[in-house]
């Protein structure tokens, strides 16, 4: 039976009323039709952003990997290294204060190669112009570390007295870099050389020198460590103020894991790196990098190591530089190559035409950069502002365009918001033929705290930090000059206790570079 309505053409009443209940019904479609269409939207959004989450994670998880230690064992071992490297300070040490057990000295091995070294005094008596006898002599013993091998350099200091006023004469004794130690300049070079730039712990250069029949004590090698930091701490508040003296800096940091006492587990120090090095602009001024270790990332920690510094940072986004900006003191320089890297990121994960054609734009920046490097400023400006300027224009526009054909939550959209937002610092080098493209230099410098973080797991202290970012700003001054580390590092032991505090400069290593420098074999 036909149900429909029997409705006249002159009942224009049903007819509007039915009209408008389809003009509802299809609102109603329309507006859920829309609701769907913008689920579907965010569900795309978000399997896009979780396939490159995915890709990322992929390639952290099954790329390249350092080697592993051994278990708790070797974190074990690391931590009573920590533990017993002393904490140096100028203060005047009480001696009626009950010590913490130290180990026994054990007498320096037999086999060893001994060399000996006579300290002559004077013949002639100072008091009366008499002639000296022999009648002893005192000998001590340093444990030294010659390259390929070891041996003990014995210290032979004659006595001489007078016939005819009973002087006696003695060469005054050999100063040491730890006092009443037994390591030489070249056996501390070599241990700190092998922690810091080689990553390899105490406990494993204990095992190591034990094959050689040279048994050192894990506890014994980090007093040495602590020793030898506190004693070079002058000559690497030179290199800071070298470093904060230029008018142009990079700077970067990076997480180490502290261990927090009385906590049972590790908190997050950061080791902050400044350099200077303007090599690339044809500036003779030696390159120099400094290190500096916080317990926090708080922003008053760059603050405070950057105060005496007025120029322009290369630096990344992080929040904690822009309050350095907002002085006016000091300028913000981008850097290309963490852009770079947010592209890079999502053209390996997804295979973006559009992130592929902006690596593309930003390589072509870089092949500028490779022609003109080593030039003078001017000549690096004007090569910028005629080959760089159009195409940062034409990377700007496509980077706009781009934005409005992409998902807003995207990955992509974030990298492209990433570079807009940071578009006038990251074009300032552009009108500056001083500037850098890219933050690299930093980043370079990091790269052994990298190494070494995956090796010793941990610093125990604050006071391991300090003693690292020590240490790490001679290596990386020593390399960024060209000069050998550890030869570097002998020269300065061998030299620093006896050398004023006023002439601490002539330790630096590009005063001291042509001095360690092998001369080349004559024809």
């Amino acid at each position: 039976m036909d149900s429909t309505p029997d409705i006249r053409p002159d009942d224009s009443a049903v007819l509007r009323r039915m009209l408008a209940e389809t003009r509802a019904q299809l609102a109603e479609r329309e507006t859920e039709i829309t609701r769907l269409r913008g689920q579907l939207s965010h569900r795309e959004a978000q399997l896009e952003k979780l396939k490159f989450e995915l890709a990322r994670l992929k390639r952290q998880r099954f790329g390249r990997r350092s080697e592993k230690l051994d278990g708790e064992i070797a974190q074990l071992e690391l931590l009573i290294e920590e533990l017993e490297t002393p904490v140096v300070s100028p203060a005047p040490v009480d001696r009626s204060a009950p010590s913490r057990r130290r180990p026994v000295r054990q007498a320096l091995p037999a086999h060893l190669p001994r060399e000996s070294i006579v300290h002559a005094c004077d013949c002639v008596c100072p008091d009366c112009g008499g002639a000296l006898r022999a009648i002893g002599e005192d000998v001590s013993e340093i444990l030294e570390y010659v390259p390929e091998h070891w041996q003990v350099i014995r210290h032979v200091r004659p006595k001489h007295a007078c016939d005819h006023c009973d002087t006696v004469m003695q060469a005054p004794a050999v100063s040491r870099p730890i006092v009443n130690g037994y390591a030489g300049p070249g056996l501390l070079a070599h241990v700190l050389v092998s922690k810091y730039a080689d990553h390899l712990p105490l406990y494993r250069q204990s095992k190591i020198y034990a094959r050689d029949g040279v048994e050192l004590d894990v506890s014994t090698l980090a007093d040495w460590v602590g020793q030898a930091s506190a004693l070079v701490r002058p000559l690497v508040e030179a290199i800071g103020d070298h470093v904060m003296a230029a008018t142009k800096l990079h700077a970067d940091d990076t997480p180490v894991p502290v261990l927090a006492p009385g906590r049972g587990r590790t908190k997050t120090g950061r080791l902050w790196t400044y350099v200077r090095d303007d090599r690339a602009s044809a500036d003779a001024t030696p390159p120099a990098v400094c290190f500096r270790y916080t317990p926090d990332r708080k922003g008053e920690r760059p603050r405070a190591h950057l105060k005496p510094f007025a120029g322009a940072l290369q630096a990344d986004g992080y929040a904690g530089f822009h309050h350095l900006y907002a002085r006016g003191v000091i300028v913000e320089v981008g850097c290309w190559a963490h852009v770079r890297r947010k592209f890079y990121d999502i053209h390996q994960a997804m295979a973006s035409p559009i992130a592929a054609d902006i690596l593309e734009r930003i390589a072509d920046l870089y092949q500028v950069e490779s022609a003109i490097r080593g030039q003078p400023p001017a000549d690096r400006r004007a090569a910028r502002q005629a080959r760089a300027g159009p195409m940062l224009t034409a990377l700007k526009q496509q980077l706009n365009t781009a934005l409005h054909q992409v998902s807003a939550k995207s990955p992509l959209a974030t990298a492209i918001k990433y570079a807009l937002s940071r578009w006038p610092a990251l074009t300032r080098y552009r009108d500056d033929g001083v500037l850098e493209i890219d933050n690299n230099i930093a980043e370079r410098a990091l790269r052994c705290v990298a190494l070494g973080r995956k090796n010793y797991l941990f610093a125990g202290a604050d006071s391991g930090g300090e003693r690292a970012a020590a240490i790490y700003t001679l290596i990386g001054t020593a390399q960024l000059n060209g000069v050998n580390p550890e030869a570097y590092l002998r020269h300065v032991l061998e030299r620093i206790a006896d050398l004023p505090v006023h002439r601490i400069s002539e330790l630096l290593p590009w005063h001291v570079k042509d001095a360690l420098t092998p001369e080349a074999p004559s024809a």
